[in-house]
């Protein structure tokens, strides 16, 4: 189901990944830097979850500031939090590399306006904890504030997220969380002698079983 999300003077575009079931959750999912909600992992993470019985909702924010994105995330969420069509209990936010930028700081933005019952948790994939090269600096800043589950699922050959640095990151982190990490795959996903298909079933299983176990299952 395409709709138009109202943002400022502009309009978000995005489509509804709608179980055959009423949704016991929803996830939103956006892309990262470039692509937009396309993005041939996303479309494919939206049509395992919702085949499962979950609601997806992902969308389509150009630009590249962060504070930008996060906005328009931000935007989103109290849309379907408001939506009469879709009545959930919570959500999950998701993202590829920015995107899973911009989900965390949405997050850490809604926790301190105590607004965080509707959050249930956070999936990242590919998060981008440093640019190629520049380990120094690392975009950790929204994930050690976050209280609610978060599940990383990155390369391990991935440029932008050392496998150590991730892993220190984590155990700094106050939330609950678990990383998955695809054996040499870099920061696309990609994996030798892999095909995408392949790589993509794992990371949607992954996804899929984890948020079962964080999905408080009503009348289940």
């Amino acid at each position: 189901v395409k709709v138009t999300i109202p943002f400022g003077n502009k309009y978000l575009d995005a489509i509804f990944s709608v179980p055959e079931k009423k949704p016991i959750c929803g996830v939103i999912l956006t892309h990262g830097a470039g692509g937009d909600m396309n993005f041939p992992h996303l479309v494919s993470l939206a049509a395992y979850l919702a085949s499962r019985g979950v609601l997806c909702l992902r969308f389509t924010c150009k630009g590249l500031n962060i504070a930008y994105r996060t906005k328009a995330f931000k935007t989103v969420v109290e849309y379907l939090k408001l939506s009469d069509d879709y009545k959930l209990s919570g959500v999950f936010l998701a993202g590829r590399s920015m995107g899973s930028r911009a989900a965390a700081s949405v997050i850490h933005q809604l926790s301190l306006e105590d607004d965080d019952d509707f959050i249930q948790g956070l999936v990242c994939l590919s998060y981008p904890l440093h640019r190629p090269k520049l380990q120094s600096k690392l975009r950790d800043e929204d994930l050690l504030f976050i209280r609610c589950p978060v599940l990383f699922v990155s390369g391990s050959a991935d440029e932008m997220c050392e496998k150590q640095l991730l892993e220190g990151v984590a155990s700094k982190m106050k939330a609950p969380k678990k990383i998955h990490w695809i054996d040499k795959a870099n920061h696309g996903m990609a994996v030798k002698g892999r095909t995408t298909d392949d790589v993509m079933e794992e990371i949607n299983a992954q996804v899929f079983s984890w948020l079962r176990e964080n999905i408080e299952l009503e009348g289940k």
